[in-house]
């Protein structure tokens, strides 16, 4: 039975979605280039990343958050960088060395792209017929399978514009189901109490926990798109918008966990499935298990369209247009459907991990190219870039399955 506060949180969501939606704001330059990575950061990563910690961190799961999120912005500051310096380069007159690094870091985007494809859908049919009531595997990866040869054949037939399109509506209402969802798990705190009891993690070794939680870099990533967005956005405005976007994103993810983690004891201590987020919530407003498959059904659709037309593009420029991006739809479709018949949710999830570990890492030795002798500190900046790069190819190498 809703109760007042049950109200109150839907009309906050359709107070927010409205107000993100007005002209002013939609149309606002600066608001319209951080939406495009701060809705890839905070996409379906976020319905899934609180129960996860908790079997991999317990109690601690705020602190690897944290970390998490510092690990992305210093890779977010790799991509900045190459924004700043490679693009000049590589559009004027680039070394084979550069040329060949960059064309491998298209290639394995795509590579990640097609995984995204196949997790974003997957974790929407499953929150779809959980929140039916009628889920099993079998299902999800038939209702995932059909929504994939629908994308596959209208990108083949007609293009993907028009499906393209609702994406700049689904952020719009996800962010605002995100809102209500924070403003509901700080209610029910208030009576319940903010620190969270009895969270404990499944017993493993540190090596194990930090593969784990590198299985989860697809969560943060997102920021990269800025990275492609040159025809739409000057530099300055997109080193700026993916800065921004970086920033509010990781004050997101850093508020939910916090506000989330009291209720992580329900779970009985037993491995989350990927709907957790579903029953966590419910015990603090009985609307927001609804919202919340609104927003995963909206941001996941967009989510995948959006990486289906990304990957499309990256097929055609790499292929020097011998492959139109028409044609690479449904090659795109048939091998995500592979990958949701032969993978489960998290497992896809610490592929697509390990394939965009691919794509930084190969930005990163992009990085390393085109480093200006004029730098105030170039040997520095080598040494931080190189870091980043050895991190990230930990990453493609270790990451683990966290369920």
């Amino acid at each position: 039975m809703f109760q007042s506060i049950d109200y109150l949180l839907l009309v906050i969501a359709l107070a927010l979605a409205v107000w993100m939606l007005r002209p002013a704001v939609k149309d606002w330059l600066f608001w319209r280039a951080t939406v495009t990575p701060l809705a890839s950061i905070i996409g379906s990563g976020f319905l899934i990343i609180a129960p996860l910690l908790g079997v991999i961190a317990g109690q601690w799961a705020l602190l690897a958050v944290f970390c998490t999120v510092l690990v992305a912005y210093g890779i977010g500051a790799i991509i900045r960088f190459n924004i700043r310096y490679a693009e000049p380069v590589l559009n004027d007159n680039p070394s084979r060395a550069l040329l060949t690094t960059e064309r491998l870091s298209n290639f394995s985007l795509s590579l990640a792209y097609v995984v995204s494809i196949a997790f974003y859908l997957r974790l929407m049919a499953s929150f779809v017929l959980q929140y039916a009531h009628v889920y099993s595997d079998f299902r999800a990866q038939c209702l995932t399978s059909v929504v994939l040869v629908f994308i596959g054949m209208v990108g083949w037939l007609r293009g993907l514009g028009t499906l393209e399109r609702l994406e700049e509506y689904s952020v719009s209402i996800k962010l605002a189901i995100i809102g209500s969802l924070l403003i509901g798990l700080f209610h029910h705190n208030l009576s319940s109490g903010f620190i969270p009891e009895g969270v404990e993690a499944e017993s493993m070794s540190f090596l194990e926990r930090l593969r784990m939680l590198a299985g989860m870099l697809l969560v943060f990533q997102g920021f990269e798109t800025s990275r492609y967005l040159a025809k739409e956005y000057s530099v300055e405005m997109r080193i700026r918008t993916m800065r921004v976007a970086q920033w509010l994103s990781g004050a997101i993810y850093l508020l939910f966990v916090f506000l989330v983690a009291p209720l992580l004891p329900s779970l009985n201590g037993e491995k989350p499935q990927d709907t957790a987020i579903i029953e966590l919530a419910g015990h603090a407003a009985l609307i927001l298990p609804f919202l919340l498959v609104v927003a995963a059904v909206m941001s996941q659709f967009s989510a995948a369209v959006a990486d289906s037309v990304g990957a499309g593009g990256l097929v055609e420029e790499e292929s020097h247009n011998r492959v139109p991006a028409k044609r690479a739809y449904p090659i795109i479709a048939g091998l995500a459907i592979v990958l949701v018949w032969s993978a489960n949710v998290f497992e896809i999830i610490t592929f697509a991990s390990r394939a965009f570990a691919i794509y930084y890492f190969s930005q990163a030795l992009v990085a390393l190219l085109v480093v200006p002798k004029t730098h105030k500190r170039p040997w520095l900046c080598r040494a931080l870039i190189a870091a980043g790069a050895l991190v990230l190819l930990a990453v493609a190498i270790f990451a683990v399955p966290a369920g």
